[in-house]
């Protein structure tokens, strides 16, 4: 199967909750079977985690890069904001289920259970 097909499968199976994440609803939109299911999302999982990759795909950025963001946040939004190079607001990570411990806190504006993940960097 092409590593294109595979990462696809593996990104949708990634992007549902519920019970749209079974193998079953995942192989459904492939159209393959739930063992092909299972098989690509290891292998995407291996790959992305084998430290050949991190090392070269996972880094921070250069000294330009970083100017080059800042420029653009600089011109694009508020000027106080130059120094926080890099912002994440607000991305929801959906969840199953609703948590045993403190369960309801969970529950997010679109009525699904979600983390919310901010991420700011000012290095």
């Amino acid at each position: 199967m092409p590593v294109e097909t595979q990462v696809a499968i593996a990104l949708w199976r990634f992007g549902r909750y519920g019970n749209g994440a079974s193998l079953q609803q995942v192989a459904n939109w492939a159209g393959c079977g739930k063992g092909m299911v299972d098989l690509v999302t290891r292998r995407v999982m291996t790959a992305v985690l084998h430290l050949s990759f991190l090392d070269e795909y996972i880094r921070l950025p250069t000294k330009e890069e970083k100017e080059k963001a800042k420029e653009w946040v600089e011109s694009h939004s508020c000027k106080a904001w130059r120094d926080g190079w890099c912002m994440v607001d607000g991305t929801l990570v959906p969840l199953d289920e609703q948590l045993f411990w403190y369960g309801k806190s969970y529950f997010d504006r679109k009525s699904n259970y979600s983390l919310n993940v901010q991420v700011r960097s000012s290095l």
